[in-house]
């Protein structure tokens, strides 16, 4: 029962939160905390159990965004269409770039993924049936609940609460089953993998494939929540720093770890924003550059990491007290 209290506890509390913080500004916090726990759980598939480490997922963010949109400038259908062919825009699109990048391993495949994010940003920016520089807007006035349109943000916490609940339970179910076993083999020795005989190369596609698809949701649920997107905001290389930034802290390649590492740099990016304005999101930027720095230089398991060796640790003590007395004993 011990085993299953704080975890409880915790579930409660993530439930609870905008009725008890009910204010515009900490509903919306909570909110945003949850969509961006989406995103960063989603690279973490393939950035934290594959260790491919790709700076270009604010390529199927985007996917996501403007095929939600797009549904509705476009075809006056709900936003909510768009999330399907979004999906399926961002695996084809991971499935095309990942046959050729994922051969690359570490800063090679990082800077290539770069790459593909700037490229894809330059060609959207050009072009008018996407919105060019400007942009594509959904609904200012709802026409019915399909449309996702709301005023307040208690909503969209409860709505983006399920899709991370799922997004968490696809990458257990992942993790749990030989794929998860290959990528974490993959991880520490791509080399030693490939010896034992697990297909590398076609098990790092799929991870990568999955991750696209799951990140072009969380797109697709963050254009809806502003109703609107541009290539800035939908398709900008800061949103991927921020989802690998928030993996990292957290804990990368462990199931929570891109929560809690939301939990701590959503608020901060926030509050320096309110009470900041315009200078707070350079700053933002800033703390970012520090907080890689230091997760590098100190702790790169992440804090989610740090907190499970103290508790092992703890665990551990009693245990060699009891042992030592043993041996004392007469």
């Amino acid at each position: 029962m011990r085993r299953y209290l704080w975890p409880s506890v915790l579930l409660a509390l993530v439930i609870a939160y905008p009725l008890i913080f009910s204010t515009p500004f900490q509903q919306r916090l909570g909110a945003l905390v949850l969509l961006y726990a989406i995103a960063a759980s989603s690279w973490n598939i393939v950035g934290g159990y594959a260790g491919q480490v790709s700076v270009g997922h604010v390529v199927f963010f985007g996917c996501g965004a403007y095929a939600a949109m797009g549904a509705y400038t476009h075809f006056a259908l709900s936003p909510l269409v768009g999330i399907p062919a979004g999906i399926v825009l961002a695996v084809a699109i991971a499935a095309i770039i990942g046959v050729p990048t994922l051969r690359l391993s570490g800063h090679y495949f990082s800077m290539a993924t770069i790459a593909v994010a700037e490229l894809v940003r330059l060609v959207v920016t050009n072009t008018d049936y996407l919105g060019a520089a400007v942009g594509l807007s959904g609904p200012t006035v709802p026409r019915n609940v399909f449309d996702l349109s709301f005023i307040s943000a208690l909503p969209y916490y409860y709505l983006f609460l399920v899709v991370l609940a799922i997004t968490l339970l696809i990458t257990w179910w992942m993790t749990s089953s030989r794929m998860g076993f290959y990528l974490r083999a993959i991880r520490d020795s791509e080399r030693a993998a490939r010896s034992l005989g697990a297909p590398a190369s076609r098990t790092k596609l799929y991870a990568f494939m999955l991750s696209a698809g799951l990140t072009s949701v969380g797109g697709a649920l963050y254009a809806m929540m502003f109703g609107f997107v541009d290539p800035e905001s939908g398709l900008g290389i800061l949103i991927s720093v921020k989802i690998l930034v928030m993996a990292a802290l957290g804990g990368a390649g462990l199931l929570f770890g891109p929560l809690v590492g939301a939990a701590i740099l959503v608020p901060l990016e926030e509050i320096s924003n309110k009470y900041l304005g315009g200078e707070g999101a350079g700053l933002t930027f800033v703390v970012y550059g520090a907080i890689i720095v230091l997760i590098a230089r100190f702790q790169p398991g992440g804090i989610l990491t740090l907190i499970n060796r103290q508790i092992a640790k703890r665990r551990k003590a009693p245990e060699e007290t009891l042992a030592q007395g043993a041996a004392h004993a007469p």
